[in-house]
């Protein structure tokens, strides 16, 4: 049992430097006033205070209030899988294999999953703002200063924007702007920041509107819903939103402790979720298209 404990701890690092390192959202885990309060809850910190009234120079200041709430809401997402690798009596090669599958995994199914949801879970909050629109070279910085515009208007901050873009569009963003070439040894048309704002491409896979969650009976991961739309870009104040996420440490079996098979076994859960800020929603603006 010692062993298997172990080996739990030693690939635990592994798999949150794999979604460290792969995730286009990871960026977004900067909330300060989250903390769990257990294996699937999240409490937020919700502060309101009253604004300022007329000062009397003989009854003083007039009398305020400051509201400050724990709001506990619920990790909805419960994930799961199951690997098995037959026996191995080499302790190096065991670990040779299991971080290889292990980090395929989280390539191929828990990052592009974890991302498309915490998307999907943005585009639907009420309050936030929409526009249904199809891109050229021609209109999409018209269409990214409007989104800038409409933060702006709400009064969201300009530091920490991040501009996620569809990477279906990267070439257009790309060729939207005209550069003056010298003699640069290396050249790059790719747009990395607009306006002072990052700018992340993310995988048109990942970016829809809705997506559909599979139970793994039949088809694994997630598909785009039916009523889904591609987002072509998403513009996001980080502190309107707060990213639940847990990778609960991976349970490991050794052989004899398997009752099933003659093999190692390697359990994943991962309880997580997203949420907006009520008060905050008009700090994402999300350009999506029609028919798509």
């Amino acid at each position: 049992m010692a062993n298997s404990i172990e080996y739990a701890s030693k690939f635990l690092p592994v798999i949150d430097d794999i979604y460290k390192a792969e995730s286009v959202t990871e960026c977004l885990d900067t909330s300060s006033m989250a903390d769990f309060s257990g294996a699937n809850e999240i409490k937020i910190l919700k502060v309101s205070t009253t604004g300022l009234g007329t000062y009397s120079r003989t009854g003083g200041y007039p009398k305020g209030d400051i509201t400050a709430v724990w709001e506990t809401m619920k990790l909805t997402q419960e994930r799961g899988k199951e690997i098995s690798i037959d026996r191995m009596d080499d302790e190096e090669t065991l670990g040779m294999v299991f971080g290889t599958v292990t980090g395929n995994f989280m390539r191929e199914w828990v990052i592009p999953e974890l991302d498309a949801y915490r998307f999907s879970k943005y585009a639907s909050s009420t309050g936030i703002t929409t526009k249904e629109e199809t891109l050229t070279k021609d209109t999409i910085l018209s269409a990214i200063d409007s989104a800038s515009l409409a933060l702006d208007e709400s009064e969201v901050p300009l530091e920490g924007r991040v501009l996620f873009v569809n990477s279906d569009l990267k070439p257009v963003l790309n060729s939207a702007l005209t550069r003056q070439w010298t003699n640069e040894e290396e050249a790059s048309t790719v747009v990395n920041k607009y306006n002072n704002m990052n700018v992340i491409y993310v995988p048109k896979t990942r970016f829809y509107t809705k997506i559909s969650l599979n139970d793994g009976t039949g088809t694994w991961g997630y598909t785009k819903d039916a009523t889904g739309k591609s987002i072509n870009f998403m513009m996001l104040y980080p502190q309107a939103l707060v990213q639940a996420k847990k990778f609960v440490m991976p349970k490991i079996f050794s052989p004899d402790e398997n009752q099933k098979l003659d093999a190692w076994l390697f359990q994943f859960r991962l309880y997580h979720d997203a949420f907006v800020y009520e008060n905050k929603a008009k700090g994402i603006y999300m350009s999506d298209r029609a028919g798509d």
